[in-house]
């Protein structure tokens, strides 16, 4: 089985289904500034793990990260709000993040799931997660980053594209939609493992 596919962590995102809004596409980076400064004050707007264009990058200074840290390297506890809060910031960050990729036209919701599916496995901390790996896991995932950091920019170039398809098409090419989802899961995977510390499992290199 795929290392991608049993991976605990989730993301699902709807096909769209009707017509697209035009309008709301044609200018989605200025009706958006709402939603994105609501999600810069919960999460910091000069913070994040790497430079993502068109909004797509995840806010770091919002989640739980250091005090998670020290957590688990003197306790090997992982405190279920502190997991629930971010798991709720990852959402509503990712609702974003489709909504700016132009994979969606409702407008972002800060609770309601809508039609953005991501869930991430509530781990284990005494038996499932290292005491001392929080401390190198960014480390550890710099080959990833560096690999994101390249891919944010054929993303880009990828919701241009279905900028111009939305317009005159009225629809997302769906090879353009299913690398845009691709990056957002592999964006997340990573995320979870060296910022999130939610698994100690070593994130794949993969679109899937």
């Amino acid at each position: 089985m795929n290392s991608a596919e049993t991976y605990p962590v989730s993301l699902v995102i709807d096909p769209f289904v009707g017509e697209r809004d035009k309008l709301t596409t044609f200018f989605r980076p200025f009706v958006a500034i709402p939603i994105l400064i609501i999600l810069g004050l919960l999460g910091g707007a000069s913070f994040s793990w790497y430079n993502s264009p068109w909004g797509l990058e995840i806010p770091i200074a919002g989640f739980v990260i250091l005090p998670t840290v020290l957590m688990l390297l003197f306790r090997q506890k992982y405190p279920r709000w502190w997991f629930d809060w971010n798991l709720a910031v990852t959402r509503f960050s990712m609702r974003v993040g489709a909504y700016m990729a132009l994979l969606r036209d409702e407008y972002p919701s800060t609770d309601e799931e809508q039609a953005v599916h991501l869930d991430i496995a509530y781990p284990d901390a005494a038996n499932d997660l290292s005491r001392w790996l929080p401390l190198v896991k960014w480390f550890l995932a710099i080959p990833h980053l560096f690999i994101l950091s390249v891919l944010a920019f054929v993303v880009l170039i990828c919701v241009i594209a279905a900028w111009f398809a939305i317009l005159f098409t009225g629809r997302y090419p769906e090879g353009l939609r299913d690398f845009v989802i691709g990056y957002l899961r592999w964006e997340l995977r990573v995320a979870a493992y060296a910022f999130l510390l939610t698994t100690d499992r070593y994130p794949p290199f993969s679109l899937d």
